[in-house]
């Protein structure tokens, strides 16, 4: 048999393996909106698999084991979730919360922190773990923190805290 021909199967083998998604080593905190979402995910996963399952031979193979993947994430995620309680304060951060904050050149930019994998930065949705979490999280309004970036450390005042309910 030809050395091409063992390469290819070999590289089939493979493909079929995907990369695990890497699991995150901070708490699993999430509002009881982001444990919701999680809960949807793995519905929605488990849903796409079962409609490849039921193709049985003309099943994609790929795609179920990429579906498995996300499954074997999502369950960690869901089982590792420790909901916090819904953010009330207007004078202290807490997870859930929603943040207007001044950086150095004035511009006022409003933010919620939430869990890890309710994260969508377009949506003003940053993670509690992020440096600008870290540096928002148990803030109080008027508070200067320094907000250390890689792009270089920045000081921003805590302008605003609005409960977990307010919306954008």
């Amino acid at each position: 048999m030809s050395r091409a021909f063992v390469n290819e199967d070999n590289a089939a083998a493979q493909a079929d393996q995907p990369v695990e998604r890497q699991v995150s080593t901070q708490p699993n905190y999430v509002t009881p909106e982001g444990l919701g979402l999680l809960q949807d995910k793995v519905a929605e996963l488990q849903n796409l698999h079962a409609e490849q399952s039921a193709l049985e031979d003309k099943a994609d193979k790929q795609r179920l084991a990429d579906l498995e993947r996300d499954l074997r994430y999502y369950h960690q995620r869901l089982q590792s979730a420790q909901v916090v309680p819904l953010a009330t304060s207007t004078e202290k951060v807490q997870i859930g919360s929603w943040v207007t904050y001044a950086d150095e050149q004035g511009s006022e930019h409003r933010v919620q922190l939430v869990g890890e994998d309710q994260a969508d930065v377009a949506h003003g949705l940053i993670n509690w773990g992020s440096p600008l979490g870290r540096a928002l999280l148990g803030a109080q309004r008027n508070d200067e923190v320094l907000w250390q970036r890689p792009a270089g450390d920045q000081l921003i005042e805590v302008i605003r805290i609005e409960p977990a309910y307010t919306t954008p």
